[in-house]
């Protein structure tokens, strides 16, 4: 197999999302706090560890999502939990066919079912797309790791017409991430069908896709890779249709101001604008939230707010928009006065955006390292620690900005 050319990347990627700290809980309140409670606190097991993304909700308010770790085989758990901590598990990966070590959001179809990855596991080891109807899963694909791509880290984005679309990590025709749609199979049955759109590592390209897919409303696609580009920092996309599908790249990241090594996929505002994170760099050393918005056929890029920190410290996973007022949210997985990550909030005020601390992890009970995406229902924040909680095995978390 050829050895990709962001091979250095792909194992600072991993050494990231498995780092451990083995710190104890500090009896001092966290600062900024608004209102912070603990939902959950995962004990490991049958009921799962390790939660490495963020949550999305259902009609009635209650949270879907998936541990990267833990079941009865040590493989992951898919769950659904109330907001007073009724929990309830969807299914556990089994490894090999099954998937194992799902590590991307859940999505919807209209007809109510789930949709997400598994990083490894399926019939090659190379990672899964799987469908949840009710507690019944179902595998649509297994990655084979060559050209069709292999271990998806970030979840799906889905059509009008049921067509999945998602990243992969590393595989492809270069072996450095590929872009790929899955389609359902027709009205008379058959296997769903993967595409791959776009193959990264060609030049200055990209390589290493982490974050998923967003959608415009003409039907390209944007996203972000966490390598490669002109400065070997990582590149902001997009994808336009066609046969084949062409990538226009739209940012190269220089490590300077504008940060560096974003694992963050784009959201969009009702407007039109995207929003997305780079995990280091900017001027205030823990990376930067970014806009993208849309300008006479090109897109400007602008930096809106360089995040407190060090190193890798920023935010790892997607800004969540508040569609009535605007504001960002997101989490850090290594800021703040414990190290242990923060939940923050931005505000547009005046052509700038005010940066709000809303709680600092303490890295005990309340939990520890974020990678997680935010979820808004009702003014309230939910997301997940990957460690933490009273068993140090990660947690649900809400907080009221």
């Amino acid at each position: 197999m050829k050895k990709p050319e962001s091979f250095s990347a792909i194992r600072r990627l991993v050494l990231a999302f498995s780092w451990v700290l083995a710190l104890t809980a500090v009896a001092s309140s966290p600062t900024g706090a608004q209102t912070f409670s603990v939902i959950h606190s995962f004990a490991g097991g049958s009921d799962g560890e390790n939660p490495v993304n963020g949550l999305v909700l259902d009609a009635a308010g209650n949270l879907y999502g998936t541990a990267s770790a833990g079941g009865s085989s040590n493989r992951g758990v898919a769950f659904k939990i109330s907001t007073s901590g009724v929990k309830t598990a969807l299914h556990v990966f089994k490894g090999a066919k099954d998937g194992s070590n799902p590590q991307g959001f859940l999505v919807w179809d209209t007809a109510g079912n789930l949709y997400g990855t598994t990083s490894a596991g399926g019939a090659y080891g190379a990672g899964t797309v799987f469908k949840i109807e009710g507690t019944t899963e179902t595998i649509l694909y297994s990655f084979t790791g060559r050209g069709d791509g292999a271990s998806p880290l970030a979840g799906l984005a889905i059509d009008a017409a049921g067509n999945l679309y998602g990243t992969t990590s590393s595989g492809g025709a270069n072996y450095n991430g590929a872009v790929f749609e899955l389609s359902p199979p027709g009205q008379l049955g058959g296997k769903w069908t993967e595409s791959v759109l776009y193959s990264f590592g060609t030049g200055t390209d990209g390589a290493v896709p982490v974050g998923g897919v967003s959608f415009d409303a003409s039907g390209n696609l944007y996203g972000t890779t966490s390598a490669g580009g002109g400065y070997g920092f990582g590149t902001v996309f997009q994808l336009i249709p066609g046969t084949p599908w062409t990538e226009n790249k739209l940012h190269d990241f220089q490590n300077g101001d504008d940060g560096a090594v974003p694992y963050a996929g784009l959201v969009a505002d009702t407007s039109g604008n995207f929003y997305g994170a780079a995990t280091e760099g900017g001027s205030n050393g823990g990376g930067t939230i970014f806009q993208l918005t849309p300008s006479n056929g090109t897109w400007n890029f602008n930096v809106i707010s360089s995040v407190p920190g060090w190193g890798i410290s920023g935010s790892f996973r997607n800004v969540a928009v508040d569609p009535s007022s605007g504001n960002l949210y997101a989490t850090t997985h290594c800021d703040g006065n414990y190290n242990s990550g923060t939940v923050y909030e931005l505000t547009p005020s005046g052509g700038t955006w005010d940066y709000n601390l809303l709680y600092t992890f303490t890295g005990g009970k309340d939990g520890l390292y974020s990678f997680s995406s935010l979820v808004l229902d009702q003014g309230k924040l939910y997301g997940t620690t990957k460690y933490g909680g009273t068993k140090q095995k990660g947690v649900i978390f809400e907080v009221t900005p």
